[in-house]
């Protein structure tokens, strides 16, 4: 019995292990400069600049060294500046590994002031060290926009409000004409909007829409999930979540109950093959943008 009690406490240590091993990071090109990267967590965006790497995300932390294996597949430059698009795990649990004094962590203010606040309650709990917790801290942050310049490249990162989160950020490789959206873009299925970070279905389309002013037919975008998209299927992406909120807020104005909604499959049936079988299920999606309609701002 204390054999199988030994085991069982040490399943979950061996499952993750054994999911870290099989994670492989794979690399798809967008232009001559940048790469999405793609293993267990968001998209990590890299831009190859003169004399340094330009980064986006950094997925979990136990996968590190394979993702800066990766990297170094395409260039021996080092990491100087990191962005995260916004604070959740699998976008910034990387953050302890790659912060070093060679590399730099940019981010929203509030995606610092959020890892902040998760940080204090790991270090009260004894579950990192004070250098790990710092180590995740965004080191730069800002408001509303910020500029980077690389010979010739201008890098934008703009802040969208209440969108994913309240802290998400878009990076855009104006040269290159690649657009990084983070987790304001799920492509190819329904999107995972985090209400309780400050996420709303109004704030979500109206990122999309201003991603849709900044880019071209051209333009490569990599989603926070999904596969390398563009502007053509953005466009359809957007006119799907204005449809299903138009349809929901029908719902909410008649009367209709969270549960009517959720139980309610014809409500966004005709898109639920296209986008439904993601991490957001149908019944969820349509539980979201219900308590996003209906929550007080």
């Amino acid at each position: 019995m204390r054999y199988i009690l030994s085991f069982l406490l040490l399943w979950p240590v061996l499952t993750a292990h054994a999911q870290n091993e099989e994670v492989t990071i794979t690399i798809d090109t967008l232009s001559r400069k940048t790469f999405m990267l793609t293993g267990n967590g968001g998209n990590i965006g890299i831009y190859l600049g003169q004399n340094q790497v330009f980064m986006v995300d950094d997925q979990f932390a136990p996968i590190s060294e394979k993702i800066k294996a990766a990297i170094s597949t395409l260039t021996s430059k080092p990491i100087t500046y990191l962005v995260n698009t916004h604070m959740h795990g699998d976008h910034t649990g990387g953050n302890v590994n790659f912060n070093t004094n060679e590399t730099v962590l940019v981010a929203q203010d509030n995606v610092r002031k959020r890892l902040k606040l998760s940080g204090e309650e790991k270090l009260k709990a004894n579950e990192i060290t004070q250098e790990e917790y710092e180590n995740t801290l965004p080191e730069i942050t800002f408001s509303e926009d910020l500029t980077f310049h690389d010979g010739d490249e201008t890098v934008m990162a703009f802040h969208m409000h209440n969108a994913h989160t309240d802290g998400d950020t878009m990076i855009y490789f104006v040269n290159e004409n690649v657009l990084h959206m983070g987790d304001t873009y799920f492509a190819g299925r329904y999107p995972y909007i985090d209400l309780n970070s400050g996420g709303s279905i109004d704030g979500y389309i109206a990122a999309h829409k201003k991603a849709l002013m900044v880019i071209d037919g051209d333009t490569k975008i990599i989603p926070g999930h999904g596969r390398p998209s563009n502007k053509v299927e953005l466009e359809t992406y957007v006119k799907v979540l204005e449809d299903i909120k138009e349809t929901i807020q029908k719902e909410v104005t008649a009367g209709k109950s969270l549960e009517e909604v959720k139980s309610n499959s014809s409500l966004t049936s005709k898109y639920d093959a296209d986008y439904g079988t993601g991490y957001i299920n149908p019944e969820r999606m349509r539980e979201t943008v219900y308590n996003s309609l209906t929550s007080k701002p």
